[in-house]
């Protein structure tokens, strides 16, 4: 049988408009990420929550102990839900959420959050690497404008290049609506 957990990572107030650091379309991804989390929580299945701190000095974002660093108020845990602090990209780097998972029978992710291309870039490879199947929602996650040899690339962009990266081989890549249709079959 297959046991499926939702992943909602790092959608942190700095992400959002009035943060340290505001991503593109935060909001829409966070009312998306509401939506499968209202669909695992009516059908009582497992939620884990990730939430990063930036340890060195200055931290860009997500210094701990702020109001910045805690998890928004649209996707805020309840009850028993779990909350894994982490402080790398990948949300299995020095935390326990592979022993939490594996306590859970979790052989399926559905993974939500920010960054698009930095922490579900490297949480979808990692879950992958360690054997989970993988759902991103990729309308449930957001991401920012990147700068390279000169060149600006469009948040939009940045995240169509991550998804579509993702889709070849690390997983399924699903609209929110799919991901929740699929909770019911």
């Amino acid at each position: 049988m297959t046991t499926t957990a939702l992943l909602i990572v790092d959608l942190q107030n700095d992400y959002f408009e009035g943060g340290m650091f505001p991503l593109s379309k935060t909001d829409a991804a966070a009312a998306n990420a509401a939506s499968i989390l209202a669909g695992f929580r009516a059908a009582n299945m497992p939620v884990i929550h990730i939430r990063h701190e930036v340890l060195r000095k200055p931290a860009p974002f997500f210094e701990p102990e702020t109001d910045g660093a805690e998890i928004h108020a649209s996707v805020a845990p309840i009850g028993n839900e779990s909350v894994i602090t982490k402080n790398s990209p990948n949300s299995f780097r020095d935390t326990d959420l592979q022993d939490q998972l594996q306590a859970l029978g979790i052989t399926d992710l559905v993974i939500t959050g920010a960054m698009s291309n930095m922490c579900i870039d490297a949480t979808t490879r990692a879950a992958f690497d360690l054997g989970y199947g993988c759902t991103v929602a990729h309308d449930a996650c957001a991401a920012t404008v990147l700068e390279f040899d000169g060149a600006s690339v469009p948040a939009a962009q940045v995240h169509a290049a991550f998804m579509a990266a993702l889709a070849m081989g690390y997983g399924a890549i699903l609209p929110t609506e799919e991901v929740i249709a699929g909770l019911s079959s």
